[in-house]
């Protein structure tokens, strides 16, 4: 699940002058304090418009504070060189964080144009300040006698955190290397945004079209009516369209019985970008993985997985290739399992041909509905999206004290947009927390935490977070309210958990601030919440059927707890290791001239003798994950598998002292969603758990100790 925390926003940016675009710049809202409640976005009043002025501005505004901190007379301190720093491009972090949520929550071409026209803007801004000689020379005086100036451990970690951000984004460089520098970042930036605009085009331009109703054979009446509601909005009367968002092609690989059909969509979906035509990526792709190789050697390192993994929990590319191969091996055996128990059982159903990838999800729904009298179907009516926000409120409420009341006076970029302000255990405020669940045609696949805004006390004061959760669960319909997969449930869980590490963030600096941590350790707040999602307590309380009211019987908790480890290799492998393992071969490549991205992925399957009928998990000319910039997990996607032991150890101690233990909630808060980034997250998980995390939970948890 993907994540956008505008990292680089938080860092700082640049260093060069730009005169402020006049125009209409008396009505744009961010020139102007915010009346708002809390002062989030007007998004009532904010026009496209408004976007590049503002940006502008913004790096206009913060090069004179930057130039101001490299002109200052006075010999560097903590606060007139670090501080300084923390406190400056407000304006541009305000204006960007907003633009950056509606370029993937809610674009559209003006936002796309906009986005084209700011990008090498913004990246020349980065890179005027990462690079400028001055301004390093005085953090590197900071540094180098960091030991004997009066800091505290917040100030500490900030001081070291910039220290290091600056040699990673080349002030170490010599000129021509900064000049080399500069050119690749500008030209990631550029393949990121048109990688990410490809993705979403060519998945809108695919639909199922379907005029025999014989074809909706095997489909829950759910996704019927989704479906036919989806032909009259794109205005086919009398047809069902199924598409490529999450919960409109989900039904139909798992339910349709027309086989052709089910081909038809999965290889539209398996093909995203990939196509040979003008939205294919693969071009894209190779550019991508041979800039950052580029750009490592720039900076010292053998390859792209060495820079990226120095900063990182695991720390080198041999350590994280250990621990996933040490997993691979019992794993992928227990996937090879499951397929041949699903290939036998499809030919007891009578299907002959050739067990394929887009029989996968369609058998294993049949058989889990065979062996444990268990499907999706049957769960979502006790799934309502409100009833799962109820109980997940309640949840949190009861581990943190916490309350959510939902706010209607905050304006919200689309209808769809709920806002819950979220308040501690003395009602004091807290923060605020938008919710935007639903698929649209303008809106990237996946699931994501971001920040409107960051908490910081810089100054001593308060400044509360916003954060926000955008997904794409399954829609409400004209005759039904927005009912949810099981795995819908536990995503929602997921992303809260995101939230929650922005919410409660209590530390003083921006940069330091929720979940800018180590990547590797950012999945840990998220992943833990899933355990509380299909917990038979927590079923009880707020699994209930969304006619009658009842709560969830008995007979499907023990079934949902029968099934949890149901096909559970083939999820781990096509969803967590293969990916990361084919991340790990892109960039740990030290070849840097462009290649063949077909043959490429088609080796590493070999390689890793992944199974034929998983088909190809997570393609790379859609991976939004590790291909763009935005994504963030380019050499750091076994972060998902790596805070799986994380979140199976944490988890543990709960289940040992209690699922609410007060004490062990309260420690969880204090030693990891308060702290952010500063500490050491191995010096935080220990202050937790009491010692170093073991892996034994996780292999508990998915069958193979």
């Amino acid at each position: 699940m993907k994540l956008v925390f505008s990292v680089l926003l938080i860092t700082i940016l640049c260093a060069f002058t730009l005169p402020l675009d006049n125009n209409n710049t008396a009505n744009n809202p961010f020139f102007q304090e915010w009346k708002t409640p809390y002062q989030t976005p007007p998004y009532n009043e904010i026009k496209n418009e408004h976007f590049l002025p503002a940006l502008i501005e913004g790096m206009r505004k913060q090069k004179a504070e930057v130039d101001g901190i490299i002109n200052n007379p006075v010999e560097p301190t903590f606060e007139n060189t670090i501080e300084a720093l923390e406190k400056s491009g407000e304006l541009l972090t305000k204006v960007n964080n907003v633009f950056s949520n509606l370029l993937s929550a809610n674009t559209n071409n003006e936002l796309q144009n906009i986005s084209q026209e700011s990008s090498p803007l913004l990246s020349k801004h980065y890179d005027d300040i990462n690079l400028n000689e001055k301004l390093f020379s005085r953090i590197k005086t900071l540094y180098d006698k960091k030991n004997t100036l009066t800091l505290n451990s917040e100030q500490k970690r900030l001081l070291e955190r910039y220290f290091k951000d600056f040699t990673r984004r080349g002030a170490n460089l010599n000129a021509e290397e900064k000049d080399k520098f500069r050119k690749i970042n500008e030209e990631l930036s550029a393949l990121s945004l048109k990688f990410n605009e490809n993705v979403l085009k060519e998945t809108n331009s695919f639909m199922l079209i379907i005029d025999d109703e014989n074809d909706l054979s095997g489909l829950p009446a759910s996704a019927i009516n989704a479906a036919k509601e989806e032909a009259v909005a794109k205005g086919y009367e009398n047809k069902w369209v199924f598409t490529l968002q999450g919960p409109s092609y989900r039904s139909f690989i798992r339910y349709a019985n027309n086989r052709s059909l089910r081909e038809k969509i999965y290889k539209a979906s398996n093909q995203i970008a990939n196509n040979d035509n003008e939205y294919d990526n693969k071009t894209i792709v190779q550019k991508i993985i041979s800039l950052r190789s580029q750009k490592a050697k720039l900076l010292g390192f053998k390859t792209f997985a060495d820079y990226v993994l120095d900063d990182y929990m695991a720390k080198n590319p041999q350590r994280v290739y250990d621990f996933l191969l040490k997993l691979w091996e019992p794993v992928i055996i227990k996937a090879g399992r499951e397929i041949q128990d699903l290939k036998e059982f499809a030919v007891s159903e009578g299907n002959t041909s050739k067990f394929e990838p887009w029989d996968l999800s369609y058998y294993a729904q049949k058989l889990k509905k065979a062996k444990y009298n268990l499907d999706d179907e049957m769960l979502r009516p006790y799934f309502k999206l409100e009833n799962v926000f109820t109980g997940l409120f309640a949840i949190v409420n009861k581990l943190y004290g916490i309350q959510l009341v939902e706010r209607k006076d905050i304006p919200v970029y689309n209808e769809d947009v709920k806002v819950f302000e979220v308040k501690d255990s003395e009602g004091r405020h807290l923060g605020l927390l938008y919710a935007d669940y639903f698929p649209r045609d303008n809106k990237q696949g996946g699931a994501w935490c971001g920040v409107l805004r960051d908490q910081n006390n810089l100054n001593g004061i308060i400044t509360s977070p916003v954060t926000f959760n955008v997904g794409s669960l399954s829609k409400p319909t004209s005759d039904k309210p927005s009912l949810l997969t099981l795995r819908e449930v536990e995503t929602l869980y997921h992303e809260f958990g995101h939230a929650l590490n922005n919410l409660f963030s209590n530390v003083t600096y921006p940069r330091l601030t929720g979940a800018n941590v180590a990547w590797d350790f950012i999945e840990l707040p998220s992943q833990i919440m899933e355990n509380w999602a299909t917990d038979p307590e927590v079923l009880r309380m707020y699994a209930k059927h969304y006619q009658t009211g009842e709560a969830i019987p008995d007979e499907l908790i023990k079934k949902i707890k029968d099934a949890e480890l149901y096909n559970i290799g083939i999820a781990t492998t096509s969803s967590l290791l293969f990916p990361a393992l084919i991340d790990m071969d892109y960039h740990t490549r030290t070849d840097d001239s462009l290649f063949d991205i077909r043959a490429f992925e088609e080796k590493t399957f070999s390689k890793y003798n992944l199974v034929q009928e998983l088909g190809s998990p997570y393609p790379s000319t859609q991976n939004g994950h590790i291909m763009p910039e935005t994504g963030g997990y380019a050499a750091g996607y076994y972060s998902y598998i790596w805070a799986a032991v994380l979140d199976a150890d944490a988890f543990e101690l709960f289940q040992e002292k209690g699922l609410f233990n007060k004490d062990v909630a309260y420690s969880f808060k204090k030693n990891i969603l308060e702290k952010g980034n500063s500490d050491d997250p191995l010096v935080l998980y220990k202050l937790y758990r009491g010692r170093e995390p073991k892996v034994d939970a996780l292999l508990k948890k998915l069958g193979v100790n």
